[in-house]
């Protein structure tokens, strides 16, 4: 079993432990970050009427059913069966209050962007290299998350400078039995470094220690952002086939947002590529769309919004933007390169972006919060085939 995976099975022992016990803890009367009665309450989150918000790592459901009840839509994501097990019969129909037995990672792949992400202590048992680039799109732009983490444990022991895991001791309530669990216990300056790797920016950094004067617990509630706009990143300066400097760049957009996919460079990109001698830009459009991600659509369906010029290095490169106003099928990866076809809402793109697509799209919606490299567009004036 993977790090994690032991992880899962240490907490179900846990939840199930709990159950057997079948003590009926009180509700919430003041929200703590790690340890009652230190450290900021419920008042960092600001209002929270009406916001999508998300919680990693639920447990027992107590935290997620206070902010239910001030109003927030929450989602409250465990990975434990039996910890979600004892949040569903202990909040078995709460307005507000969306209770899930999943991965944190697979939730955040497939959920629609929350505006609020936030963990009591549950982020630490999670590999940071493999949820922070999924939870960095799992927020909208502009959206925030708050978590705490462990920082010194019981015994006097500080955090980590070294991003790996380390063993702790969960101790199950009511007994002396000990379980060994591992944890990511870092220091501030690595989550802050792993927070703006991912295209957060840190906006704060909190002391939660005990009161109690022979207590060595330590615990830190990190605040960060989403950054309003969307960032992209340069496409590669290698020269192109001789025939390869014009590409489409391939708007598929629905209700459900705008379709990207993910390259395995880490871009989110639209689906395109090449024009082929003898092709149309219509086309070509059709034809990479079906190759790519495997939707099919008839040129006649296709919107040229015009040409958008730029150069890399030495290389001059043409992007002819294309909407497809009618399309069939489902998203499905078709090659080996670009995967994890999804429609994306418009106010909560993923990033970073290709250059062309962050292009493309700001050339079809000029409002549209995307930082890119400077690209002179031509825009058809009316819409047209080409």
């Amino acid at each position: 079993m993977t790090t994690e995976q032991n992880t899962v099975a240490t907490w179900n022992t846990y939840g199930n432990h709990q159950l057997a016990r079948k003590l009926e803890l009180p509700e919430l009367d003041q929200w703590n970050w790690g340890l009652p009665g230190a450290g900021p309450g419920i008042e960092v989150f600001g209002g929270l009427a009406e916001l999508r918000v998300l919680d990693l790592g639920s447990g027992l459901g107590r935290h997620a059913a206070h902010l239910a009840a001030r109003g927030a839509h929450v989602t409250a994501v465990d990975a434990s069966p039996a910890q979600h097990q004892r949040a569903a019969a202990r909040y078995p129909s709460t307005p507000g209050l969306h209770l899930v037995c999943a991965d944190a990672v697979s939730h955040l792949r497939d959920a629609d962007p929350y505006d609020l992400i936030y963990s009591v202590c549950s982020m630490p048992y999670l590999d940071p290299d493999r949820l922070l680039p999924v939870l960095a799109n799992g927020l909208r732009p502009g959206g925030r998350l708050l978590f705490s983490a462990l920082h010194t444990n019981s015994d006097g022991t500080g955090p980590s400078n070294e991003v790996a895991p380390r063993t702790e001791i969960l101790r199950l309530p009511g007994t002396a039995d000990d379980h060994p669990v591992d944890m990511w216990v870092l220091t501030a300056q690595l989550w802050e470094d792993l927070l703006v790797q991912h295209g957060l920016t840190l906006e704060a950094v909190t002391v939660i220690d005990s009161d109690q004067p022979d207590s060595h617990v330590s615990y830190r509630l990190y605040t960060a952002r989403r950054p309003s706009r969307v960032p992209s990143r340069p496409r590669t300066s290698a020269p192109p086939h001789p025939h390869a400097a014009v590409g489409v760049g391939i708007i598929v957009h629905g209700p459900e947002g705008v379709l990207l996919g993910q390259h395995r460079r880490q871009t989110w990109e639209l689906a395109g590529g090449s024009v082929e001698p003898g092709e149309t830009f219509a086309q070509a459009a059709v034809r990479e769309l079906r190759e790519e991600a495997g939707i099919a659509a008839d040129p006649d369906d296709v919107w040229v919004l015009g040409t958008l010029l730029d150069r890399v290095g030495d290389v001059v490169r043409v992007t002819v933007p294309v909407v497809i106003t009618r399309w069939a099928g489902v998203p499905q990866q078709r090659e080996e390169a670009i995967g994890a076809w999804r429609f994306w809402p418009l106010n909560a793109l993923p990033g970073p972006l290709f250059v062309p697509s962050a292009q493309c799209l700001a050339a079809w919606k000029p409002e549209l919060p995307l930082d890119h490299p400077p690209v002179h567009f031509q825009r058809y004036e009316t819409p047209g085939r080409a």
